[in-house]
């Protein structure tokens, strides 16, 4: 599916763009087939490593795949406003107006230009986004009460070790009560992933690192990668919960599994389950990876909700597809019946497609405030 998505743009610069340069054939047909290769870079990665979603090449090649990738899309999109505004415009000249090859060169430079600062921007280890939830009935013991949300790491040949080593050093410095991960922690097998994903192990938090599932990790082996992290010291919650108490006092931490669940076989989301057994009276903070089902949860009482998946939406414009494709659920706070869902643009996102517009990834710092 995605070398379709992929090849149609790749089209549209290949007959609308680089046709009519002025160049000769070769060097044109030249660099057709070079973004030809770079738009079938799904179809290649599955082909390769058997999996779309984990590309087993270096990582400067990645990069410079997505950046070629962003490149095509950009120039897709600023040739289809060529062309609509060359067809407004026609009417009044008498025929379909000839391009200047000085603004097919500066879309060029443009596209590429935005292209490779989207893609830098995918790849950093992100900036701290401080954030304050306010919960109604909150305990005393758990006001300033303050956790880091990391989500969507994707570990890959492109979120490497070094990136993990970062990411993980800046989480520590910020000696928080407790880190939870919202899924979507690998691309990869256990055997491809091990010596990147091991720094997450170093995590440290007074009240631990919780994580569930992502729809990825039923891609790569579910039931593998969920015992793995449990012996990188995370405390893996799938329909279950923990509480943690403070003088007396008691927080319930849920999460479930990934709705992806149900078509592979393993045990669907279910938020009943999650919470049964817990305090009466406890407010209730529920990791789920999708924030499809948020209103659902709501009417179980979940307090809040932390949610990723949909990395933000990526790129201002896309993100209002993303939005439609979850329930219009994208990025930040949204409040659903009487909670309250935060959805987390992502520590990184998926390496099949990493660039980001408008839309920074963000390492969370969340700080719980009691509600008046």
């Amino acid at each position: 599916m995605f070398h379709l998505i992929f090849g149609i743009p790749w089209l549209v610069v290949a007959v609308r763009f680089i046709q009519p340069l002025p160049w000769i054939w070769t060097v044109k047909a030249a660099l057709a087939i070079l973004l030809l290769v770079a738009s079938q870079y799904h179809l290649i990665n599955r082909l390769s490593s058997g999996s779309v979603f984990s590309p087993e090449f270096p990582r400067p090649l990645i990069i410079a795949i997505n950046v070629l990738m962003g490149t095509i899309l950009l120039l897709a999109v600023f040739q289809i406003a060529l062309d609509v505004v060359s067809l407004v415009i026609t009417p009044f000249k008498g025929h379909f107006p000839a391009v200047p090859v000085g603004v097919r060169y500066a879309m060029g430079v443009a596209a590429f230009g935005l292209a490779a600062f989207g893609v830098s921007q995918a790849i950093r280890v992100p900036p701290l986004k401080d954030i304050e939830i306010a919960i109604p009935g909150l305990p005393a013991a758990f006001e300033g009460y303050q956790m880091v949300q990391l989500t969507d790491l994707h570990i890959s040949r492109l979120f490497y070790g070094e990136w993990a080593k970062e990411v993980v050093k800046r989480t520590n410095a910020l000696n928080a009560d407790l880190i939870v991960i919202t899924g979507d922690l690998i691309d990869g097998n256990i055997e491809s992933r091990k010596q990147d994903i091991a720094p997450l192990a170093n995590l440290k938090a007074r009240d631990g690192v919780y994580t569930i599932p992502g729809n990825h990790e039923y891609f790569f082996g579910y039931e593998e990668w969920m015992a793995y992290y449990r012996g990188l010291n995370m405390m893996t919650l799938a329909n279950n919960h923990d509480v943690i108490e403070r003088n007396g006092e008691s927080l319930v931490i849920a999460g479930v599994t990934d709705l992806s669940s149900s078509r592979t076989g393993f045990p669907p989301p279910d938020v009943a389950a999650a919470i049964k057994g817990a305090p009466e009276g406890a407010p209730i903070i529920l990791l789920d990876h999708q924030p499809m089902e948020a209103a659902r949860n709501a009417q179980l009482g979940m307090a809040v909700q932390l949610s990723g998946h949909t990395h933000g939406g990526m790129v201002l414009g896309l993100d209002r597809l993303v939005a439609r494709a979850n329930k219009g659920f994208v990025s930040g706070f949204y409040q659903v019946g009487g909670m309250q869902l935060y959805v987390n643009n992502g520590t990184a996102l998926w390496p099949g497609f990493a660039l980001r517009l408008g839309i920074p990834s963000e390492l969370t710092r969340i700080t719980l405030r009691r509600s008046s």
